[in-house]
Order: C-alpha cells, then sequence, then structure tokens
C-alpha cells in the first residue's frame, strides 16, 4: 500500500447551529439523498484510494451507521479497508493531534504517502492527479489550494507560492493578506516526515494549519508545494451557505454535475418506493427523492426521501429532509425543515418582509432564513416569520412568530 487516506470527520458544525444538535457537519444530508461525507468518500474510491481511516468524535452514531462496512463506496472488498477511528479516553485537540493520537494505526499500515482529507466538503477531485504532482515536485508535502473571495479570507489558511508553485509563506485565517490563495484542508504528507513532525511540534492543540505547516515552510525549503485546485469546492458550513449550496443543484446547469456517470457520487440509499406526484402537484427546478408524495407545488427547492407535500401546500427555495410530513395549504419560504418534522395545515413558515435579524443568534441568521429542528411540530395555522430558529420543543403560545424569535 502506497497512499492511506484519513478523513478528518469529527467536525462539530458549529455554526449550523440546530441542525448540528444531533449530528456531526459531515453526516448532514445534502442535495436530497447524500451526505456531505459521500463526496470525499466517492473520490477516495474513484481515485483508487480503498485503505481509509475516518477519525470520528462529535456525535458519530449517525456517521458509524451511515458508512457502516463502506460497501456503497466499494471499500468492503478483500482487497480494501475502511477503519472508524474514535477517541478512546482522551479528546482530539486539533486537526493534527487527531492524527498524531492515531499514529499506531497509520504506522500499522506502513504507507509511503498519508492523504488527509476533510468530510465536511462538497467537490469532486482526483486525488491522483495531487499525488503524481506530490511525485513530480519531489515534495514532503503537497497542499490543495484554490482561490477565494477576499471578503472570505479571514475564513482560511492562505498561501504564496513562487513561479514553480513552492508555498513560501502561510498566514492561518489573516484578517487581511496579499493573496487570496487558500488552503482546502486537504495534505498529502511523505509519512516519514509526518510522523517526525507530528512528535517533535509541541502543543496542546496541535493543529494543521496554526503549527504544522509554518513549521514545515520555514525548515523544509522547496519541500512545500501547492496543488492548484480549479474546480467546485464548496464549504457549507453556515445556514446560508448550506441552502444555496443545495439549491444551487436544482438549477438548469449546475458546476457540480451530479449526474456525471464517469464520477459518480455514491451513497447509502433507503429502500424506498418511487416518487408520487399528484394529479394538482406542480415542481419545478427542484430535486425530489425517493419515496417522497407530492400533492401541492414545489419551487427551487431539494427534498429529501420519505417527504409528503399536501395538497394546495407551496414548497419554495426551501431545503426540506427526511420524512418530513407537510398538511394541506402550507407555504414554506426560504426556511431548512429537518427531519421528521410534522406541520399542520394553513401554516407559514417564512413569512413576510420582516428581515430582523435573529435576536439570540444574530451572527448566524439575517438573511431571512427560518429553520425548524428535527422532530419539531408546527401546529395548523400557524405563521412564521423569517430568521426563526424552532426547537422540537416549542411551546406555541401565539398563532404569530416575529421575524427574529427562537421558541425553544
Amino acid at each position: 500500500m502506497e497512499t492511506l487516506a484519513l478523513i478528518l470527520a469529527g467536525g462539530k458544525g458549529s455554526r449550523l447551529d440546530i441542525l448540528s444538535q444531533r449530528r456531526s457537519k459531515p453526516a448532514m444530508p445534502f442535495a436530497g439523498k447524500f451526505r456531505i461525507i459521500d463526496f470525499t468518500l466517492s473520490n477516495c474510491a474513484q481515485s483508487g484510494l480503498y485503505d481509509i481511516g475516518i477519525l470520528t468524535q462529535y456525535l458519530p452514531l449517525s456517521l458509524n451507521e451511515h458508512i457502516g462496512s463502506g460497501k456503497p463506496w466499494d471499500l468492503d472488498r478483500r482487497d480494501s479497508a475502511v477503519t472508524l477511528l474514535q477517541p478512546h479516553n482522551y479528546w482530539y485537540l486539533g486537526t493534527a493531534d487527531a492524527v498524531l493520537k492515531n499514529l499506531e494505526f497509520i504506522e500499522r499500515r506502513k504507507p509511503k504517502y498519508v492523504l488527509i482529507l476533510s468530510g465536511d466538503h462538497i467537490y469532486k477531485m482526483d486525488y491522483r492527479k495531487m499525488i503524481a504532482l506530490h511525485q513530480e515536485k519531489h515534495a514532503t508535502l503537497t497542499i490543495a489550494t484554490q482561490p477565494v473571495a477576499k471578503e472570505e479570507i479571514s475564513r482560511f489558511g492562505i498561501m504564496s507560492i513562487n513561479t514553480n508553485d513552492e508555498i513560501i509563506e502561510f498566514q492561518e485565517k489573516p484578517k487581511t493578506s496579499k493573496s487570496n490563495l487558500a488552503s482546502m484542508g486537504i495534505y498529502l504528507f511523505d509519512f516519514e516526515l509526518l510522523k517526525e513532525v507530528l512528535l517533535n511540534v509541541k502543543q496542546d492543540d496541535l493543529d494543521f494549519g496554526k503549527h504544522i505547516i509554518p513549521h514545515l515552510i520555514k525548515k523544509t525549503k522547496g519541500e512545500v508545494f501547492a496543488y492548484q485546485f480549479k474546480d467546485y469546492w464548496m464549504d457549507v458550513g453556515t445556514y446560508d451557505s448550506y441552502l444555496e449550496t443545495n439549491i444551487a443543484m436544482t438549477k438548469d446547469f449546475t458546476e457540480l454535475d451530479l449526474y456525471d456517470p464517469t464520477w459518480k457520487v455514491y451513497t447509502k440509499s433507503e429502500d424506498l418506493p418511487p416518487v408520487k406526484v399528484g394529479s394538482a402537484a406542480s415542481i419545478q427546478n427542484s430535486l425530489v427523492s425517493n419515496g417522497c408524495v407530492i400533492e401541492g407545488t414545489v419551487i427551487h427547492s431539494v427534498l429529501s426521501p420519505g417527504v409528503r407535500v399536501g395538497k394546495g401546500t407551496v414548497v419554495k427555495d426551501s431545503v426540506v429532509l427526511n420524512n418530513v410530513i407537510i398538511g394541506e395549504d402550507v407555504t414554506i419560504q426560504r426556511s431548512i425543515i429537518d427531519k421528521k418534522v410534522i406541520i399542520g395545515h394553513n401554516a407559514f413558515i417564512g413569512y413576510g418582509n420582516d428581515f430582523t435579524p435573529n435576536i439570540e443568534k444574530p451572527d448566524l441568521l439575517t438573511s431571512g432564513i427560518t429553520v425548524v429542528e428535527k422532530n419539531a411540530v408546527i401546529p395548523s395555522d400557524v405563521q412564521i416569520g423569517r430568521n426563526c430558529r424552532i426547537f422540537k420543543t416549542a411551546q406555541f403560545e401565539s398563532d404569530d412568530i416575529p421575524s427574529g424569535s427562537t421558541l425553544k
């Protein structure tokens, strides 16, 4: 075995707020039938990387059940292995610390290279091209990069490169920078270098961006290179990015082609009946998953498996997750409805033109998105405004919930 892939899949996704109350970010549903981690797993399988360690931490049960033996990604073969690595008697304190605490596992595999991946990004990449560049440059560390908008640089590790793609400067989440070339959180190490640096850089919260990469750029001249990735890549770590990226998949032209037979995205699928569309139903530019029953109107929306849309109901610019039951004459606009929510008749979610930011979480909800937690029950005849957070324990003392409200 030459390359071992390690997927960091323990992220809490705190900016996804109530959507990540009971699941890690990589386990979040996406584009109807997928989970976010499906993209990284599918990339590995189609790149011929079948030896994979998945480092879980935060609420791993949903992710563990989804991955199982790895069969949907062809990872249950005799010459492949997918290993779920959960912390025991300790907590991962940083990205590099998570790898350090699994060093014994890596050593047993005896790899030449270790490819470290994030489990919470949406993209398609042939990792073999990155490995080929690493070998061509005689690199000891190669980092996948992509330009980002100037206003986004404070969210990423930002680097400067020379004409030979060598990384000559790296800053972790700077406020300003002359460069806008961002780390994608994808690192290809020579194993011997990775082992050496993990054991010798002393830091409790050991992190690749904060500690390992800056250390290596100073120490190893001419050995750290950038692999410039030019295709689609998205981090869906906020309500806005999650909703907008999902809805972008419903357009006539999409930057990420989910239907490309040459590079499929695999997932664990539920055995559900086909979609049923009623005589009065209307569906426009939407993704509708297996098991859905549509009797109303669905516009620019994503429906996960098992969703029911009642007669006279309109779902617009929204993401509705698995097994949600929506009554008759309901309107849902610009909302994210988590799994197993029940919505009574004649309700309105995302009502009005009042865009008051969420009073409790103004940093998370300002653009008009309303979010309903898993297993919540929305009574009939209720109007819920914009930028609202509705928990499953919500008590509806009024039929009119103003914009910016949080109901717990």
